[in-house]
């Protein structure tokens, strides 16, 4: 009893004093940030206090890692806004198509990137409309204000920064280290259950999937310490290895009911490789082969989305320029802000809901705020102890484990800085703040007519689409553009984990037939590689049928040259006995493939 009480986590309203640690940070960062800004008398103080709202991170490497990509893409942004203004300063009609242009272009590039290399992709997006559409009636005021822009993201980075530091916010090694070691304790006893069987499979795609899952958290390692990069390159091999692990696991379960000594060995091996990847995170030292984690990226979908994200900006400028409505930039700025957000997400269409119920309800929230707790009120102090509850509350609800509840905590995180817009002195004017919720509101509301107007890329579409690259994968003969066996299959294993995000689940033929074709792909790389080691000796040309024959994918002529290899074999353990068995086994899954779901193509 005494045991079970003490893993219980300390909680306060019944709230984890973790999360408490969290939204006090918060508060104490974007106050901090509002003081330094008011006291160098900043152009845009509330832009520092949004910073600080885009940087809650739980850790501090994330933050930093965030911090890092904001910076960067700001810098892009406004050398874009500077550029459209300076092609297009005396035309707005032009400004505006050449804006959602580059909309969509940042947001064909967020589709092929992930974690905050995606937002700072976006960011770079839609800084052109908080700089060059506010200042669309200036051009000459582009660049000043991008470097007051520059100036408050800066102060907001430190201020966050200095908090962290100072309330020693938590690293995320021990965490991810612990969640690496318990993977990899599941995939060890995955290893002895049945994993052709349907809930085999199950287990093996729910593994997949939380350890690539992990890929963009593991950069953020980098940034926590010193010793960060080391430890950043140690997780990502030992994800890397994880997955490859897992393929072994499946290859051990031969299709054709064969066991496979050699396979046992590899499997062996993988394991080894694991367990010495966790032992380098665990000690902080660099591992002893440094893998990439690539991510795989749908070309299509990701042109097919940008190109969609630039025609709803592009409805929405025509409705204002038609509509003739006043300080309309706004709302405009607003609907550049959902859209390139929302494609980081896997719903846009149900971010862009999301910050439609967000935003009436941020309204009255910081309309309180303003008009009755502060009421005039000019002192900092008083603006401090009043922004507590609304910050406050707001970063308790991004620690809920509700998706809901912790996006609609996050937006009111920013969407009360952005309609309070903190000032020195604080201005308390009802028309403007009303005018500021009207067309935020009218933003989200106009992105999400165009959303239904011309739909974000569908899960049905997404799927067919990761199907038929899918599929094609094997067509590639083992090619592998420079990577590694291991980090193709960890790229292979990131497009099944995109499939699973887009619903892939509820088909399960099309799933089987992911699954059967990231089988023959890995194989396929796999044997090619091992047989990289007879390509010079008196195996060479013996080595080049099998090649060829891998290219072909002729089932026949693989199961041919593999007793010739083995009849070359010194001992059972040898090169020559182990491509022999390497050699079979993919003959047996690209059979299996063949009869199964994934038809063989002529090369």
């Amino acid at each position: 009893m005494l045991a079970t009480t003490a893993t219980q986590p300390i909680t306060v309203a019944k709230i984890p004093i973790d999360s408490w640690s969290f939204a006090i940070r918060i508060w104490l960062a974007t106050v901090l940030a509002l003081f330094i800004s008011f006291w160098l008398q900043l152009e845009s103080p509330t832009t520092a206090a949004l910073t600080v709202g885009v940087l809650a991170e739980p850790t501090r490497g994330q933050a930093l890692d965030k911090a890092a990509f904001r910076l960067l893409a700001t810098v892009v942004g406004v050398a874009a806004s500077i550029a459209i203004t300076g092609f297009f300063s005396q035309t707005r009609d032009l400004v505006l198509a050449a804006f959602a242009v580059w909309l969509g272009i940042c947001v064909f590039a967020a589709k092929l990137l992930d974690g905050y290399r995606a937002y700072a992709a976006v960011l770079s997006g839609y800084t052109v409309a908080l700089i060059a559409t506010q200042q669309i009636d200036n051009p000459q005021r582009v660049f000043e204000f991008g470097v007051a822009r520059g100036a408050a993201i800066t102060v907001g980075i430190l201020s966050m920064a200095v908090v962290n530091s100072l309330m020693f916010a938590p690293d995320r090694r021990p965490r991810l280290l612990a969640q690496l070691t318990a993977i990899h304790r599941r995939v060890r006893e995955y290893a002895g259950a049945p994993c052709r069987s349907e809930s085999g499979n199950l287990i093996f795609l729910a593994l997949l999937r939380e350890t690539v899952g992990l890929r963009s958290e593991i950069a953020s390692l980098a940034s926590e310490s010193s010793s960060g990069s080391a430890r950043s390159a140690a997780a990502r091999s030992a994800a890397v290895a994880l997955v490859a692990e897992l393929q072994a696991v499946r290859t051990t379960s031969d299709p054709a009911g064969e066991a496979s000594p050699w396979a046992a060995r590899e499997l062996q091996r993988r394991d080894d490789e694991v367990r010495e990847d966790l032992s380098a995170l665990r000690s902080a030292r660099w591992p002893l082969r440094i893998w990439r984690a690539p991510l795989y990226g749908s070309w299509r979908t990701a042109a097919e989305s940008g190109v969609r994200a630039a025609a709803w900006l592009a409805i929405a400028s025509t409705f204002y320029i038609w509509a003739g409505w006043p300080a309309a930039s706004t709302s405009l700025s607003f609907v550049a802000l959902i859209a390139a957000l929302g494609a980081t997400t896997p719903n846009p269409r149900g971010f862009t809901v999301l910050a439609l119920v967000a935003a009436p309800i941020t309204t009255v929230l910081t309309g309180v705020l303003e008009f009755v707790i502060l009421d005039g009120a000019d002192a900092f102090p008083l603006l401090a102890i009043g922004l507590g509850p609304v910050v406050v509350g707001s970063a308790l609800l991004m620690t809920s484990k509700n998706l809901l509840w912790s996006g609609l905590g996050r937006a009111n995180l920013s969407f009360s800085m952005l309609m309070l817009a903190p000032s020195n002195p604080q201005t308390y004017n009802p028309q403007a703040f009303l005018f500021t919720s009207v067309f935020i509101i009218a933003g989200a509301a106009l992105l999400l007519a165009a959303q239904t107007l011309i739909p974000p890329v569908s899960d049905d579409k997404r799927r067919m689409r990761l199907v038929a690259e899918a599929r094609s994968e094997p067509k590639e003969r083992g090619r592998s553009n420079g990577e590694a066996p291991e980090e193709a299959i960890f790229r292979d294993a990131s497009r099944i984990e995109q499939f699973l995000a887009a619903g892939g689940t509820q088909d399960s033929r099309a799933l089987a037939e992911m699954l059967s074709c990231f089988d023959q792909s890995a194989m396929l790389r796999l044997c090619s590689a091992e047989l990289m080691q007879f390509a010079d000796g008196p195996l060479a040309s013996l080595a080049d049928e099998a090649r060829t024959a891998i290219v072909k994918r002729d089932v026949a002529s693989l199961r041919a040259i593999a007793p010739r290899f083995r009849d070359k074999a010194p001992r059972k353990d040898s090169a020559e006995a182990d491509i022999a068995a390497c050699l079979i086994l993919t003959s047996n899954i690209l059979e299996q493939g063949s009869s199964d779901v994934c038809p063989r193509k002529a090369a």
